[in-house]
């Protein structure tokens, strides 16, 4: 039963890749800046409102279209595997900083400001992952990332499922659905784009998101294989931008990561606002960075500077560190922890 689903699943794949296999590039600040102002780039406070789980119904629904238009060629070997660090030129001091932007069916996260307006000003470039669901809510802000010049946007799955327990099926839904909901956006920023004069300036942003990062950095064997077969290099990070001791300081968050910081590194980190602290932590580790003499590139400029360093089964910082996501969140990895009934007198 495991191969016909196997064989199905790849059949519709097929259907969906054109030739030739291409990084994302590119974005434009023409139309960054002919589309929203300075202001609406900025953005205010309440953009990073985290709501409380089950605080509403779960949201299951899917995005209005389920399949994507466009396809992308097959992973090459060279790019298989779970990706933790890219094997840079001697005296090439490049990395790339990292960003998820998360968010289960059961509750909407945020978008940390601070932390893009800071890249932004300083000209740090960086790659955000994004939940298709997360975009959805966030239609504004995606769309802001994927013209900007700085940043690339890759594949978060669309409401976090762990990769290692959901079956074939539903690992096809939770990339589809991101990949498709992307290019509707894409679709909306070219109306906008259109409208301004700007339509040409649309050719230099990416058609589809490239890059595929795995919930919980958890995946199954045969889960690489189905990524692969949509085209999606799967990234993960061989450095925590953020460390929780307890004491919330920024600071040792940058100590633990540039413990682990080399050339060619890939750094985890969140903006969605839910990780307390990381618009503290990301200038500090910046400036950190900097005086090193490390240059921030994104994730895609990374993997054409030389070999990858990979492995089988994902994880944090050490093998088997994340198991306990298996059984931490319900619903394949889509939902919180159902809270605790009040008692009754």
């Amino acid at each position: 039963m495991k191969v016909l689903r196997h064989s199905v699943w790849f059949i519709l794949l097929a259907s969906l890749v054109p030739a030739g296999f291409a990084l994302a590039a590119q974005g434009s600040r023409v139309l960054l800046d002919g589309v929203w102002t300075r202001a609406q780039l900025a953005g205010t406070p309440s953009n990073h409102v985290v709501t409380r789980p089950y605080s509403k119904p779960a949201d299951l629904s899917p995005p209005a279209r389920l399949v994507p238009v466009a396809g992308q060629a097959e992973v090459p070997a060279d790019l298989r595997g779970v990706i933790r660090r890219v094997h840079v030129p001697a005296g090439d001091k490049v990395l790339a900083l990292t960003f998820d932007l998360c968010e289960r069916a059961s509750n909407r996260t945020g978008y940390r400001t601070e932390i893009v307006n800071f890249l932004r000003g300083k000209g740090v470039a960086a790659t955000f992952f994004a939940g298709g669901k997360w975009m959805r809510s966030h239609p504004e802000q995606t769309m802001q990332l994927m013209v900007d010049p700085l940043f690339e946007l890759g594949n978060h799955s669309w409401t976090h499922a762990n990769m290692a327990i959901v079956d074939d099926a539903e690992v096809a839904r939770q990339v589809l659905w991101t990949q498709a909901q992307y290019e509707l956006l894409r679709e909306e920023l070219g109306k906008r784009a259109a409208a301004r004069g700007l339509a040409k300036d649309m050719a230099a942003v990416p058609e589809s998101l490239r890059l595929f990062r795995l919930p919980y950095g958890r995946n199954a064997a045969h889960t690489l294989d189905l990524l692969a077969a949509m085209g999606l290099p799967v990234i993960q990070w061989d450095a925590l931008g953020e460390w929780n001791d307890g004491s919330g300081a920024p600071e040792k968050s940058v100590a633990h990561a540039l413990k682990s910081v080399r050339p060619g590194s890939i750094i985890l980190m969140h903006a969605n606002a839910v990780p307390k602290n990381t618009q503290l932590v990301v200038p500090l580790l910046a400036a950190a960075l900097e005086k090193q003499g490390y240059r921030c590139v994104t994730v895609s400029d990374l993997l054409l500077s030389g070999p990858v360093e990979t492995v089988q089964d994902g994880y944090f910082e050490k093998p088997g560190d994340n198991v306990q996501y298996d059984t931490l969140f319900l619903g394949g990895g889509t939902l919180h922890p159902r809270p605790a009934e009040p008692k009754t007198p």
